[in-house]
C-alpha cells in the first residue's frame, strides 16, 4: 500500500519561496515517476511537475522557469522547489507517483493528506 506524506507548505509573500518535501513508502520508488499535483478551492487537481525514473523533468506552464522537482531515491523523497510565488499558486500540493496515458500524467496510488500553499499578495 502507497503511503506519501507531504510537508513543507506555509503562508508566504508573493515572490517568496517554499520547498515541499514528500516521502514515499509501499512502492519501489526508484523506478516509478512522480509528481506533484495541486487543488486550489473550486477547481481540478492538476499536475505541476513530473520527474520521471530517468531524472527527466517535466513541468506545467504554470511552473516553468520558477518550480523545480527534484528526486533522493535513497530517501524516497520527491521535492519541489517553488521560487517566485504568485497568489495564483495558492493550493493544497500532493504528490503521487504517476504513469502517462491518454489522460497525461494519471496518480498511480491514494492521495496522501497534502501540504497547504497560501501566497498572500
Amino acid at each position: 500500500q502507497v503511503q506519501l506524506v507531504e510537508s513543507g507548505g506555509g503562508l508566504v509573500q508573493a515572490g517568496g519561496s517554499l520547498r515541499l518535501s514528500c516521502v514515499a513508502s509501499g512502492i519501489t520508488f526508484s523506478i516509478n515517476a512522480m509528481a506533484w499535483y495541486r487543488q486550489a478551492p473550486g477547481k481540478q487537481r492538476e499536475v505541476v511537475a513530473v520527474i520521471r525514473s530517468s531524472g527527466i523533468t517535466n513541468y506545467a506552464n504554470s511552473a516553468k522557469g520558477r518550480f523545480t522537482i527534484s528526486r533522493d531515491n535513497a530517501k524516497n523523497t520527491v521535492y519541489l522547489q517553488m521560487n517566485s510565488l504568485k497568489p495564483e499558486d495558492t493550493a493544497v500540493y500532493y504528490c503521487n507517483a504517476a504513469i502517462m496515458n491518454g489522460s497525461g500524467w494519471s496518480p498511480l496510488g491514494s492521495w496522501g493528506q497534502g501540504t497547504q500553499v497560501t501566497v498572500s499578495s
